[in-house]
């Protein structure tokens, strides 16, 4: 090899030497903006272009609007019947209108007053985990809340949302009832504005005025043509006859061919 030779040798060796520095500097400055990108995000995962192809996380689901009309048919349509309970909790009756329940597999709605819920959370989230869903009865049960301002009637309304959501550690009211039926159409835009729909009765047991298990049972009978929603009443004062006609009333229903279900919620 000649003198040319050799010195042309020594440039193509020379050259291949910076080739590869390069390249493992390369590499190693792209693994420090890599470890840099994770460490200023506070992240362990995957390199920031690996991120960029994740999937984009969901669009929060928007809610569905609660109808302002006040609800009676059965989610179930057919001969499905709703069960829905008021005036509670109450550390003696609730727990036995759950058991009588429980016994026949029927799922109801319990028709909550704030400060009841408040002072009972055990037996709202009771109530939550045995499958029935919680309605709104206001802070303090007034029957004239129509007569009332709307500021009076939003403070009853909501209020009394929160402590019962609050008891039942968050599960969600579903419905409003107002007390005696004194729904306004404020009132009853505060409860859909709100997530919960107003909800009436076809068939009042009258058991809050205690007139004896077979009156309560026979009133049941006589006015079911005029709806599927019945109500009864677990707080209030004396509900034995409530329950004691619960144990006659839901077998019969059973009888009649008749399933059980919950109010609509955003049917018309």
């Amino acid at each position: 090899m000649g003198l040319r030779g050799k010195y042309t040798a020594h440039i193509v060796v020379a050259a291949s030497a910076v080739g590869i520095s390069l390249a493992a500097w390369g590499a190693a400055a792209l693994a420090d903006g890599e470890a840099a990108a994770r460490a200023e995000t506070g992240s362990h995962g995957p390199a920031p272009a690996e991120r960029a192809k994740e999937p984009a996380a969901p669009a929060p689901v928007s809610r569905v609007k609660v109808p302002e009309g006040i609800a009676h048919a059965a989610e179930a349509g057919g001969k499905a019947v709703n069960i829905t309970i008021d005036d509670g909790p109450d550390p003696r009756w609730t727990p036995q209108v759950l058991d009588v329940l429980k016994e026949n597999g029927v799922k109801a709605v319990f028709c909550m007053v704030g400060p009841q819920a408040k002072a009972h959370p055990d037996l709202v989230r009771k109530v939550v985990a045995d499958g029935h869903r919680l309605c709104d009865h206001t802070t303090s049960h007034d029957t004239s809340m129509d007569k009332k301002s709307v500021a009076y009637q939003k403070q009853q309304i909501l209020e009394a949302k929160k402590m019962i959501e609050e008891a039942a550690g968050g599960a969600r009211v579903e419905y409003y009832r107002a007390p005696g039926g004194a729904f306004t159409p404020s009132s009853r835009r505060i409860a859909a504005e709100a997530g919960m729909r107003p909800l009436g009765w076809n068939v009042d047991t009258k058991d809050f005025e205690t007139p004896g298990t077979g009156a309560i049972v026979a009133t049941v009978k006589n006015e079911l043509p005029n709806g599927p929603t019945i109500l009864f009443h677990d707080g209030g004062g004396d509900r034995a006859q409530t329950v004691a006609a619960l144990k006659q009333v839901l077998p019969w229903l059973k009888q009649q061919g008749r399933t059980f279900s919950f109010p609509v919620r955003t049917a018309p």
